[in-house]
């Protein structure tokens, strides 16, 4: 009993701390592939076989292969870059949330399962910078969400080439900033979010350093000699928008520009410079409430009662109650990639975070015994308001599904519908039609329409076999190879 009270006291004592802080481990990758076909394995590119496994992976690539045919294939059913990610990371319970693709640019975000439901507001964007705007082989692309709560922005941007303009490249990512805009009160830009990571290949030289210094200072692992000289860290001392993002020490080889299936330097006529080209960069928010304080502090006057107030409402509180801290853990290139004259960089970083919610908007389970022989019915209950809609969907997916259109079958939620007792609590049924035949494990979500996300998933369950088409001697020929595509 003493101990009870103990840990209730200490669990009280701890919401104004650091104790009830929750760590997430991110792993992101920005790789120029120079209209290359992937590479059979991205185990390293995905540090796959490391001890711990992240929880969210952000993939940024450009110069995907955008050929006309090729592209409008890739609209309609995912690029080869895609699919590689999704085969190799939905076995491993990871799901592609969302993605966009602007010609050469292409985003993807992937979150382990357990972390979905807790994913919402999800909004994409582009701009395009090539050709004055009006060509999409430069310029930037973003992904924003919701994670527990805390708003993150991913923006991954191409853009200008050549040593001369710098400037340019800073001006096209302003561009990039005041452009875009997504549908939120809150955030409705980019750096409105409380977190925003900002990568790519942007491009960036190392300035006035000649060919012999350079390769000097890479052979011999010296780079911090010529971090001085390297455009982005010079341009950070004048552009005011470039202040407040972070990077981690380049304390990498440049990774631009490389012979193909080589580690040796561009070796062709033009002799390029190496350049640190691949980044990754972020920034976090500061507190609202603090950073009024410092304006009062600049102004040195005193505000009124009534501004003083607004100060002090929600936006501020929050960030102080619910605090988000970024810290990278890694920062480094990828040499044993070889198809593209640029080598692919990887960080990995934890956030740091109390959550705003921890409970899914909806709770969804199967009910009963589940088979191809008969309907099966599916319970969900609402657990937090949101605009649910008519276009709402339950869907059936394999174990190890792949993204929120790899389903099995999927049944409206206002389609044969039962309510019970329990107002909030809804059953609804699922056709036998589309079940597959030879059974296998399964999970339930609740795809919200409004939302474009998936708002709850159940616990797996297992789909048994069709009792009846094994003995009509049905499942060796035709419906065997069904669902063999289905669960290989």
């Amino acid at each position: 009993m003493e101990q009870e009270v103990l840990s209730g006291s200490l669990e009280a004592m701890s919401v104004g701390g650091r104790s009830n802080m929750n760590s997430f481990s991110l792993h992101m990758v920005t790789w120029n592939v120079a209209t290359a076909e992937p590479p059979d394995d991205v185990s390293s590119l995905l540090k796959l076989h490391s001890p711990k496994s992240p929880d969210l992976y952000v993939i940024g690539l450009q110069e995907v292969r955008a050929a006309p045919l090729k592209f409008v294939a890739d609209l309609a059913f995912d690029d080869s870059w895609s699919h590689l990610f999704m085969d190799t990371l939905g076995p491993r319970g990871y799901v592609k949330v969302s993605s966009i693709r602007m010609q050469g640019l292409l985003l993807l975000f992937f979150s382990h399962l357990e972390h979905v439901p807790y994913i919402q507001d999800i909004q994409v964007s582009y701009t395009r910078t090539g050709m004055f705007g009006y060509w999409g082989n430069k310029g930037g692309v973003s992904l924003r969400l919701s994670f527990y709560g805390h708003m993150l922005c991913f923006l991954n941007c191409h853009l200008a080439a050549h040593m001369d303009y710098a400037a340019q490249r800073v001006d096209e990512f302003e561009y990039i900033l005041d452009n875009q805009t997504f549908n939120s009160k809150e955030s409705p830009n980019i750096l409105d979010h409380k977190a925003v990571f900002w990568f790519g290949d942007l491009n960036f030289r190392i300035a006035d350093h000649g060919m012999h210094f350079l390769r000097t200072c890479i052979n011999s692992q010296r780079f911090n000699l010529l971090w001085s000289k390297d455009q982005l860290t010079m341009m950070k001392q004048q552009a005011v928008s470039l202040q407040e993002f972070d990077e981690g020490p380049l304390d990498f080889q440049p990774t631009y520009k490389f012979d193909l299936h080589s580690d040796n330097y561009d070796s062709s006529g033009k002799k390029r410079k190496p350049a640190w080209t691949d980044r990754i960069l972020w920034r976090v928010s500061k507190s609202k409430s603090s950073s009024s304080s410092q304006d009062d502090d600049e102004d040195g006057e005193t505000k009124s009662s009534e501004k003083a107030q607004q100060q002090a409402s929600s936006p501020g509180e929050e960030d102080e109650e619910y605090p988000l801290e970024v810290k990278q853990d890694l920062y480094t290139s990828v040499m044993e990639y070889g198809i593209s004259d640029h080598k692919p960089v990887i960080s990995t970083f934890h956030l740091e975070l109390r959550k705003v919610y921890s409970t899914p908007l909806v709770s969804v389970r199967a009910e009963g015994e589940w088979s191809a022989d008969m309907d099966s019915m599916v319970t969900y209950t609402i657990l937090q308001s949101f605009p649910s809609s008519a276009w709402d969907w339950i869907a059936l997916y394999k174990v190890g599904f792949k993204s929120t259109m790899d389903y099995i079958t999927y049944t409206w939620v206002k389609d044969d519908q039962i309510s019970l007792d329990d107002q909030d609590c809804v059953q609804v049924y699922m056709s036998k039609d589309e079940m597959p035949v030879l059974g296998g494990e399964c999970i339930l979500c609740y795809f919200s329409s409004n939302l474009q996300c998936i708002v709850g998933v159940s616990e797996p369950f297992t789909v048994l076999e069709s009792r009846v088409a094994i003995e009509e001697g049905l499942v060796p020929d035709t419906i065997n190879g069904f669902d063999e595509a289905l669960f290989s």
